[in-house]
């Protein structure tokens, strides 16, 4: 079976590629040109260049293919042209899908987010049902997904597209080139950048778990269900603590209220509309995420899929060892 991965030589992608190729799989990665191909280096896959926004291009991938994985995403908390992320996440992904459709392939593995998810109010973990509307969506990011996972939904119910929908919560682990924003966090607090922290949490789980558990679902899942692929819930000054033991600094003690950091996120934003280039070091939408506990448990995948998930601090330790081997720390503590 010929299988197609989008966003392959990403973070998430190119692990799921990895879990692909090991199970002697025939794989097949869609690239846009120009990217950064580290991730792919050693892989036997074959290799295909094209974009989202190129419905030729995903026709001529998608040929002979039985198998599809929508791994590919823009996933930045701020951009300076909010409609680029919902060309790539909603009108890409439903360009894709109808392509998938025309060129028959049988199965298909939507990545969302548990972007996309309801969130408790008492801050326990939600799960796949735990309610959400397009108004309850913090950003452009999480509003895009919230808008292309209900574009895979509609087309499963429509056209009968068979496609399963996983997840993530936040992985982190080895191969985070750019890195996504919660690499980013990992770097700059194992650089010392970090010397307060706010009162949040995450669901942090391990790239490699979240891959596997896209495999699982292509094997297993339901047709039209999504399945959160999280590990385990832990609040930001348990991630930062753990980071600063293993690189040997003391934690940042200092807890900042979210309004103090709110203006500050403002300021960031402008400094960096103004100079053109670079991500500001806080973002409105990140700071209001923030006030929230983004904890989910995984209890549907584990039953239905057999997932599992190892210890969120191996997570991070892998993410950390992976960072300083590639120099991303020496880069952060000049920055």
């Amino acid at each position: 079976m010929k299988t197609l991965v989008t966003g392959a030589s990403g973070f998430v992608g190119s692990a799921v590629l990895r879990q692909l190729v090991e199970a002697g799989g025939e794989v097949r990665a869609l690239v846009r040109e120009g990217s950064d191909l580290g991730n792919l280096s050693g892989i036997a896959c074959e290799l295909r260049y094209g974009d989202l926004a190129d419905p030729a291009s995903l026709a001529a991938a998608l040929e002979g293919c039985e198998a599809l994985f929508h791994v590919a995403a823009d996933y930045r908390l701020w951009v300076p042209e909010p409609a680029a992320i919902y060309r790539t996440n909603v009108d890409g992904t439903r360009t894709l899908m109808r392509a998938a459709l025309a060129a028959g392939v049988s199965r298909v593995v939507y990545t969302s987010s548990v972007a996309t998810l309801g969130l408790r109010a008492d801050a326990a973990p939600a799960d796949e049902t735990t309610p959400s509307t397009l108004a309850d969506m913090i950003g452009h990011y999480k509003r895009s997904k919230f808008l292309a996972e209900e574009e895979v939904r509609g087309l499963v119910r429509e056209t009968g597209l068979q496609a399963v929908i996983v997840n993530p919560s936040a992985p982190i682990g080895p191969r985070d080139l750019r890195p996504t924003p919660t690499g980013r966090m990992i770097v700059q607090a194992a650089s010392g950048k970090m010397p307060a922290y706010v009162d949040t949490g995450l669901n942090v789980v391990h790239v490699d778990d979240v891959a596997r558990g896209h495999v699982l679902a292509f094997e297993r899942g339901r047709v039209g269900e999504r399945y959160i692929l999280g590990g385990e819930d832990m609040s930001l000054r348990q991630i930062l603590a753990e980071v600063a033991r293993l690189v040997g600094r003391p934690p940042p003690r200092l807890r900042l209220p979210h309004n103090l950091v709110l203006p500050i996120a403002y300021v960031a934003e402008a400094i960096a509309r103004v100079r053109g280039k670079g991500e500001p070091i806080a973002t409105v939408d990140g700071v209001r995420l923030a006030r929230k506990f983004m904890y989910f448990k995984s209890d549907k995948a584990r039953r239905e899929l057999g997932y599992g998930s190892r210890p969120a601090v191996q997570a991070i330790a892998d993410a950390v060892a992976w960072f300083r081997a590639h120099g991303y720390l020496e880069r952060g503590r000049a920055a």
